[in-house]
């Protein structure tokens, strides 16, 4: 397919702006060393960032957790005020919801997305739970608030209608963005004791592997979907490396960055004027 009608590749790339509630919701840890690499978002990874996709004039997905959203108002605006990025919902305290009551996801949902609404001015009309993990609710409450995509799953490495919360469930009326952990930069470099992570890849071999994906996604007129943390792709050969890499796609032609919003729409339009999203 040729995206936006002229495109051979997109590519889109995520922000996962997690800061404390990564360690404080997932993990359970509330003690000053863990939450102190929730802070590195803020004073180190964001600011590199921000320099990183200003100097690429570049669009990107910030995916951002309600809990992130009040105790960071200054460092939210910073993305808002930039006037190219896109705010998806994360969760609130970046909870799983694999195991939560309808009625209590549902709540932290409509609290996030009121929160999100507030501090970005505008609506998240994209999902990712975190981690990379959709309940057995969730699917409904996205088509309930007017969801456009969803982006937790690893069914295919193209956009593609889900069906949940099984195979054979019905399916759902928004795009799935697919994810993987093979283009998140966290199976590569997040170390930890508690949980134990071993993340400590050198960024050439990274670099490698992102190559060989975006290649694959290139030669098959495909999406990638890059997702990235501050606190680990902040450090400063890995921002080094993510500089690379995007100066290395943008020597290709045809490629489309977009965030993942204008990505999910402008599958859903070809899908529908081709007469295969209900097909």
């Amino acid at each position: 397919m040729l995206w936006k009608d002229r495109y051979r590749c997109a590519v889109t790339l995520s922000v996962d702006f997690d800061a404390e509630s990564l360690w404080s919701g997932t993990f359970k840890l509330s003690t000053p060393s863990p939450l102190s690499r929730g802070d590195y978002d803020i004073r180190a990874g964001l600011p590199r960032i921000h320099e990183l996709l200003d100097r690429h004039e570049l669009p990107a997905t910030f995916m951002v957790p309600g809990q992130v959203a009040v105790e960071h108002p200054d460092a939210c605006r910073e993305i808002a005020e930039r006037g190219r990025h896109e705010v998806g919902y994360h969760g609130f305290f970046h909870e799983s919801v694999l195991e939560i009551p309808i009625e209590e996801e549902r709540e932290l949902m409509q609290r996030g997305i009121a929160q999100l609404q507030e501090t970005f001015g505008e609506t998240p009309r994209g999902n990712r739970s975190p981690p990379f993990a959709l309940g057995p609710n969730t699917a409904d409450l996205l088509e309930e608030m007017g969801f456009e995509y969803d982006s937790s799953l690893f069914g295919h490495d193209e956009p593609y209608r889900p069906r949940v919360p099984s195979v054979g469930g019905p399916p759902r009326d928004f795009v799935e963005l697919p994810v993987s952990w093979e283009l998140d930069d966290a199976p590569y470099f997040l170390f930890s004791f508690f949980p134990y992570m071993s993340g400590m890849a050198a960024p050439s071999q990274v670099l490698e592997i992102w190559k060989a994906e975006f290649e694959g996604s290139y030669r098959a007129g495909g999406c990638f979907l890059l997702v990235v943390h501050p606190f680990c792709i902040g450090r400063h050969p890995r921002i080094a490396m993510l500089d690379e890499l995007i100066g290395w796609i943008k020597g290709f032609d045809d490629v489309w960055f977009a965030h993942h919003l204008d990505v999910a729409r402008e599958w859903r339009r070809q899908q529908e004027s081709a007469g295969t999203w209900d097909g």
